[in-house]
């Protein structure tokens, strides 16, 4: 007959639960049946494109982006999808037929396939964003696949916070080849912007985040940037009105001092 113990022996004072529980890397937010749920990264660098994504070649109203959206491709199988982390179009309006918010991304309703996708690496997500998973038989296709083959997206990128290493991957003759950096940036001169990561604070968290810039390596600024622009702006003008002024009113002493009325000076 087994015995078990009566309760399980316990240190004295026992050790807090934050020392013997699981920590959040051990109880990670993914589910296992679906790879790559949202965590904090995953919320707030998405909105970081978005606000930030301006094609400067393009009208605003025929720009559009979203952010874990499901994303719709195959007429033969319609159910089957993908979920971008952050994906971006051109030449298509922000609502749906110019009428609704869009429930997801349809590519057979649309006038155009995604222009450029966005991958933030998770562990359990990793070999499916760079292309280095097989397969499986009556399973739909990889993201790669999809990207590359199906929807030919002209720009796949991928980025990894832990590593911080971006890569980038343009669509040439029908497949995926690398792109080198320029000056840390990708270039999409059809668009008119770059992407490249950026060392800054964005929603009280500072850390490095990939975001939008001109061809010319400025920064593309999100409203709140925005603010704080003008505010400076204002601030370093009425500087110089001032100092202007003072400047003004020391002439006119100096004038005062020579005999010569500034006032009536033409």
């Amino acid at each position: 007959m087994t015995t078990f113990p009566k309760y399980i022996p316990q240190s004295d004072p026992p050790r807090p639960p934050w020392e013997t529980l699981p920590t959040m890397y051990d109880l990670p937010s993914d589910n296992p049946e679906e790879p790559g749920l949202p965590d904090d990264f995953h919320f707030l660098q998405p909105i970081l494109l978005y606000l930030t994504f301006q094609p400067i070649n393009w009208n605003p109203e025929l720009v559009y982006c979203a952010a874990d959206l499901n994303l719709y491709y195959d007429l033969e199988h319609p159910l089957w999808y993908k979920r971008p982390d952050w994906f971006g179009v051109v030449g298509v309006q922000k609502l749906y037929k110019g009428q609704d918010l869009r429930l997801s991304y349809v590519t057979w309703q649309e006038p155009a396939n995604p222009f450029v996708v966005v991958e933030l690496l998770s562990p359990g997500t990793e070999d499916e964003d760079l292309g280095n998973s097989q397969k499986a038989e009556n399973k739909p296709p990889s993201k790669w696949e999809v990207y590359e083959k199906i929807l030919r997206i002209p720009y796949y990128i991928v980025f990894s916070r832990y590593t911080n290493e971006l890569r980038a991957f343009q669509l040439v003759g029908g497949h995926y080849e690398p792109i080198n950096l320029t000056q840390g940036r990708i270039l999409m001169p059809e668009l008119g912007l770059s992407l490249g990561t950026w060392q800054g604070v964005f929603r009280g968290i500072e850390k490095l985040w990939l975001r939008w810039f001109t061809l010319a390596g400025e920064l593309i600024l999100e409203p709140g940037e925005e603010v704080v622009a003008a505010t400076e702006r204002a601030i370093i003008a009425e500087q110089e009105a001032e100092q202007a002024k003072r400047k003004a009113e020391q002439l006119a002493e100096r004038l005062r001092q020579l005999g010569v009325n500034p006032d009536e000076l033409v």
